[in-house]
């Protein structure tokens, strides 16, 4: 059987609200005694001044024994509160005391305050009355009288107090304290609540995160303001995950760059092993084509067959050096060379291409680049590469634009575009793949070619193209590759 899980959140509220009612519970239980034992001395400290009063009153007619005149007065201050009153004389036997103390039984006969009593003696004590059959708590507060300078006492007086109002008093306490406790418990609760939900939260945030890291979605945030201890672990996991994301990327671009490269090893092997068994027999019929056309006994018919047929020889001879070219694992001869010079060569190599076609070359040099290493005939293989795609798609009279300068202190960036007729979406991710083309005619390995170069460099090349609105070739190489 799965054991029952409950959550921070529910565990923390939990914790809180014992922690809050026992804390309560004991601030109201140390409160309620302390209210209690004030509002009993409140009330105790009343009644000796009540008894007090009620002396101080009858001592004249007490000193002269007169019952008439004590009874006279007591029996008026009889009420709800003062329950009944009691004088004794020296000997502490009951001198006189009001018609109420008939209606309560187990009042003692007898004084409590006997044998060397000072005036600063007090005798108080709670008790539990019946009166006609009910039980009525009363407090019994009891003072000695003295005459004068007189050491002696001359009796006491005691008093019955009823306790209702004070314990009614002590059950508004009660209630209000409870009231109060229970307004705190529920102040508390809904703290907790408040408090395990900022604290929660984030932590929820922070497992969300963790399940989508494990997903592999490395572009999850965690947006966490609260500026403390889980805020920085948030950062922290933000961090790891940029950390992550970057590796997964380079990661990725190491294995396309294996798939690359090992698709590039298989096409040269296959390729070159094609290409030399073609090249030899071609040779030999290149060389009786040409042996025959050296005749002069030949007709002009003849003559103009052979002719075709070695234009296609030349052809398919071309094709087979771009094949085995490509497929070459050449080392670039690095030097010092100027980036407009270089440019400048290749135009000058399609400079009867753009008059054929009355092509105008736009050029935008930064001023004082600085020179860089590079393989500078490759580089020009290159440029001379994009220069004429610019210029097979573009129908007549259109414009390349050449721009080359600084991309930061480390790179150089160069940008050639062109008026052309563009090339189409579906198709722009394929044309840097060996052996694609959309050409009638052409081996589809000038722009691998191209990019394998500038890789060589260790930079990078891409392509922006929209239908009908032209092409644009961003090359960035560092000025001084490692």
């Amino acid at each position: 059987m799965k054991k029952k899980r409950f959550s921070i959140k529910v565990k923390f509220i939990i914790y809180v609200t014992l922690l809050i009612i026992s804390l309560v519970s004991l601030i109201l239980f140390i409160i309620e005694k302390r209210e209690v034992n004030t509002i009993f001395e409140e009330s105790k400290n009343k009644g000796f001044l009540i008894a007090k009063n009620i002396a101080d009153l009858n001592l004249k007619p007490f000193l002269f024994w007169d019952k008439k005149g004590i009874k006279e007065n007591i029996e008026k201050q009889i009420d709800n509160k003062l329950l009944y009153i009691i004088f004794y004389d020296k000997e502490n036997k009951p001198f006189v005391a009001t018609d109420s103390t008939k209606n309560f039984k187990g009042i003692y006969k007898s004084s409590y305050l006997k044998g060397n009593i000072t005036p600063e003696h007090r005798y108080f004590n709670s008790l539990n009355l019946k009166k006609n059959g009910k039980t009525i708590r009363v407090l019994e507060v009891e003072i000695p009288i003295f005459a004068g300078d007189s050491k002696s006492k001359w009796g006491s007086v005691k008093i019955g107090l009823s306790l209702e109002e004070m314990y009614m008093e002590i059950r508004r306490t009660r209630l209000i304290l409870l009231l109060l406790g229970g307004g705190g418990i529920i102040i508390g609760i809904i703290s907790a609540i408040i408090l395990a939900q900022r604290i929660t939260n984030p932590i929820k945030k922070l497992v969300e995160g963790t399940i989508k890291i494990s997903k592999g979605d490395f572009t999850y945030k965690i947006n966490i303001t609260s500026g403390d201890e889980i805020a920085d672990l948030a950062e922290k996991f933000n961090e790891m995950t940029s950390k992550l994301l970057k590796s997964k990327k380079e990661i990725e671009e190491a294995n396309k760059k294996l798939i690359q490269a090992e698709k590039l090893a298989s096409i040269g092997r296959i390729s070159t092993g094609i290409a030399h068994e073609i090249r030899n027999p071609l040779t030999s019929v290149k060389l009786n084509i040409q042996k025959v056309l050296n005749d002069a006994n030949i007709k002009d018919d003849e003559r103009e067959h052979l002719g075709i047929a070695l234009e296609g020889i030349n052809q398919i001879d071309k094709i087979v050096k771009d094949i085995l070219d490509f497929a070459r694992v050449t080392r670039l001869n690095l030097d010092e060379f100027s980036l407009p010079s270089i440019i400048e060569e290749s135009i000058k190599l399609i400079s009867n291409e753009l008059k054929g076609k009355k092509i105008t070359i736009e050029k935008s040099f930064e001023s004082n680049l600085p020179t860089i290493i590079v393989d500078a005939d490759k580089l020009r293989q290159v440029f001379t590469n994009l220069l004429m795609n610019s210029i097979e798609a573009i129908e007549r009279k259109g414009k390349i634009k050449i721009i080359a300068g600084a991309k930061n202190r480390k790179f150089v960036k160069i940008i050639i575009s062109d008026t052309g007729c563009g090339i189409p979406s579906e198709i722009l991710p394929e044309i840097f793949e060996p052996f694609f083309t959309t050409k009638s005619s052409g081996t589809g390995l000038g722009l691998a070619n191209a990019k394998k170069i500038i890789e060589q460099h260790k930079g990078s090349i891409q392509v922006f193209s929209e239908r009908g609105k032209g092409t644009t070739f961003e090359i960035i190489i560092p000025r001084r590759p490692k």
